[in-house]
């Protein structure tokens, strides 16, 4: 079992949760996080650290539809182990539902 990034997380990307991982498994794109579930462990401590509420155990029905986002995201952005800032209109965006589309294919840049 692994955890889920789900829709939430898109135009918010707080990064709570990637400081908090023992095993850096957060990747990050230009909007949006993913868990690689190769790699995480199920502890469970990112999923109350994210303000969005966006991560979600695989069990979940909710994380049906991102399961195979995470995993392809994964294998394609950088790593994140360290917190950043979000995005600039985080707050505005993290409970708007309807942001699928939203999500940038991009890597994170520094």
């Amino acid at each position: 079992m692994a955890y889920v990034v789900t829709e939430n997380c898109i135009r918010c990307k707080y990064t709570d949760c990637v400081e908090v991982c023992p095993v850096d498994c957060f990747y990050a794109g230009e909007n949006f996080l993913v868990i690689k579930p190769d790699e995480c462990i199920d502890c469970g401590v990112c999923e109350p650290e994210c303000p969005a509420e966006a991560i979600v155990p695989d069990s979940d029905d909710r994380a049906t539809p991102w399961l195979e986002v995470n995993r392809k995201y994964a294998e394609l952005w950088p790593n994140l182990t360290r917190k950043i800032d979000a995005m600039p209109d985080a707050d505005e965006w993290k409970d708007k539902p309807g942001k699928e589309e939203m999500l940038s294919p991009e890597p994170h840049k520094d």
